[in-house]
């Protein structure tokens, strides 16, 4: 048994990528076919998260660089969206609070505007 460069993780002697990450094993000369690590997965996970976790748990085995990709662009991109909401919604409030304000500290100019 020997261990992959790039993860650490334990592999057989006769393997030509690693299981773990995906990446060739050293001292091998193999092509891998087919696993682009495409930035374009990692957009995609972005702008839709639910599509690109959809796309890791799926990919993670046969093609573990672009489910790599995809998972990280969806964590990224949820992480963003649910920053951007919860910013909305304490924007809201807190313009809310400020009418509430308003009318309590000048209740004869509210009366004009609502």
């Amino acid at each position: 048994m020997k261990f992959c460069s790039h993860c650490g993780k334990e592999i057989v002697d006769e393997a030509v990528i690693c299981p773990g990450c995906g990446c060739p094993v050293e001292g091998k000369k193999t092509k891998v076919l087919g696993d682009k690590c495409s930035i374009g997965w990692g957009v995609l996970g972005f702008f839709i998260p639910i599509v690109g976790l959809i796309l890791y748990l799926v990919n993670r085995t046969k093609n573990p660089a672009m489910a790599k990709t995809a998972g990280i662009g969806a964590l990224i991109g949820f992480n963003f969206w649910a920053m951007f909401l919860i910013i909305g919604q304490l924007s809201s409030v807190l313009d809310r609070l400020d009418s509430i304000y308003f009318e309590v500290r000048y209740p004869s100019i509210s009366r004009l505007y609502y």
